[in-house]
């Protein structure tokens, strides 16, 4: 049984941070991506970054590039988001996604990931 559990959201000032950690556990990831993805509403899901795990691999939406860099820890099984300068828009359920497919050249899109976590909240205030 695959389980991914985020943790470190919560309310930050615009401008601020916050670290999101995704640990996984139930298998090993060691050829497979991890990703986050985030929920406003009124909106649709939404990729924010992707890391695979052996290295090497990693991608942003615009909106988040240069500002929320995406790290692994594989010896723990855990992928951390890096948020950073903050801002209201970026207010969302942020979701950690485990995918098997993807390769050095090719990043899964939002369909190939099969294994969620249960999301956490990110509020940003003006």
């Amino acid at each position: 049984q695959v389980q991914l559990v985020e943790s470190g959201g919560g309310l930050v000032q615009a401008g601020g941070s916050l670290r999101l950690s995704c640990a996984a556990s139930g298998r090993t990831f060691g050829h497979s991506f991890m990703g986050w993805f985030r929920l406003a509403p009124g909106l649709e899901q939404e990729f924010v970054a992707a890391i695979k795990w052996s290295g090497g691999v990693t991608s942003y939406a615009d909106s988040v590039k240069g500002r929320f860099p995406i790290s692994g820890d594989s010896a723990k099984n855990t992928v951390y988001l890096q948020m950073n300068s903050l801002q209201p828009e970026d207010t969302a359920v942020s979701y950690c996604a485990a995918s098997d497919l993807g390769s050095s050249t090719v990043v899964p899109t939002l369909g190939d990931y099969a294994y969620w976590g249960q999301g956490t909240q990110v509020t940003v205030f003006a």
